[in-house]
């Protein structure tokens, strides 16, 4: 990783103070309502790197280039378009809140969900999810919620920064570990809870930071990370029916781990640095490049899911929302508008 050009962002950590002030002000904020920014001092912010690790609020965050220059934008709200079917979620920094979207009927924010963050998943491997999906906020916060925002139950870890989740049709839960429980740099872990639901099993891997995973139609379950001080990309592979991950090497060079999920066709890794999707097929232990996704304009998609025909991004550089052709990528056909936080993550699912 370009150590330089992570750091040139720390020149910006100063506006973290007014971002976390505001973000203070949407968490007290009931859902459905316009909000304005606050003007209270921040006792919480960045709290500087660990080795080339970001920390924000104590959490070490998944965004390779989060613009934290950029204050959380303010859209009204409009709360009685939450009767409507589908819904897409834009999950800001731990901590903060989740804004809702229904995309393609507005562009505009109608709801939040409060005191949470992070990256989410659903119980489809690609497309809009069936009536619930998960959100992973904190090692006592990974939440199943009723679409559109009604929480349903919540697992726990033991582990101090959960970073990921994904779902196989089974409806099985495998949450990504980016830290461990006592000093930075001992992670990587995978905790799979059968039918999303129990204390879970623990799967050690390769990595030893876990950013991202997926499953693919299978039922294999893909990760990837970084090995060393992050030092190298990595992706793994944990077979079906397997109780070890092994380590897949890819055809081409990724510079910094982003979303994992199957496309209906291809694994695809996103590759933060290079604002694009690579499409994988995999066989052994090599994935085969096929084809790359170009995501243009795009500031740092941290976590993106793809649905039909397009594919939505959490973006941490630019603070917004954002949505693309898929497979054909290009300049976004629509930039979704309303509250953010330095978003990580992105999740789409539907009420029937």
């Amino acid at each position: 990783m370009n150590t330089a050009g992570l750091m040139k962002y720390a020149g910006a950590l100063v506006a973290l103070a007014m971002c976390s002030a505001c973000g203070g002000a949407l968490r007290q904020a009931q859902d459905g309502m316009a909000v304005a920014p606050s003007n209270a001092l921040v006792t919480s912010g960045y709290t500087g790197y660990i080795g080339k690790t970001l920390l924000i609020n104590g959490r070490p965050v998944t965004a390779a280039r989060m613009n934290l220059s950029v204050r959380p934008r303010f859209a009204s709200i409009v709360p009685d378009r939450l009767s409507r079917k589908k819904f897409e979620y834009i999950i800001n920094v731990y901590g903060s809140y989740a804004s809702i979207f229904d995309w393609p009927k507005s562009d505009q924010q109608i709801g939040t969900i409060n005191n949470v963050g992070g990256q989410g998943c659903t119980n489809v491997l690609y497309g809009y999810g069936n009536n619930t999906f998960w959100i992973v906020a904190g090692p006592d916060q990974i939440t199943e919620y009723h679409v559109t925002q009604k929480p349903l139950k919540t697992l726990s870890v033991t582990y101090t920064f959960p970073s990921s989740c994904a779902m196989n049709s089974s409806g099985d839960l495998a949450v990504g570990i980016l830290y461990g429980t006592t000093t930075f740099g001992s992670g990587g872990e995978v905790v799979i809870f059968k039918n999303g639901s129990g204390s879970g099993t623990v799967y050690t891997t390769p990595l030893d930071e876990e950013f991202f995973d997926g499953y693919d139609n299978h039922g294999n379950l893909f990760a990837d990370g970084f090995t060393g001080d992050r030092s190298g990309f990595a992706l793994v592979e944990l077979p079906k029916g397997s109780s070890k991950f092994k380590t897949i090497t890819t055809s081409n060079a990724v510079n910094f781990p982003g979303s994992v999920q199957w496309d209906g066709k291809y694994l695809t890794v996103v590759d933060q640095l290079a604002d694009a999707l690579y499409q994988y097929t995999v066989s052994g232990s090599t994935a085969t490049l096929k084809g790359t996704v170009k995501l243009t304009g795009a500031g740092d998609c941290a976590q993106t899911w793809i649905a039909t025909g397009v594919v939505y991004c959490g973006d941490a550089g630019n603070d917004d929302g954002e949505v693309y052709k898929y497979p054909a990528g290009g300049s976004p056909i629509a930039v979704l508008t309303g509250n953010f936080d330095e978003p990580l993550g992105t999740v789409a699912a539907r009420r029937r």
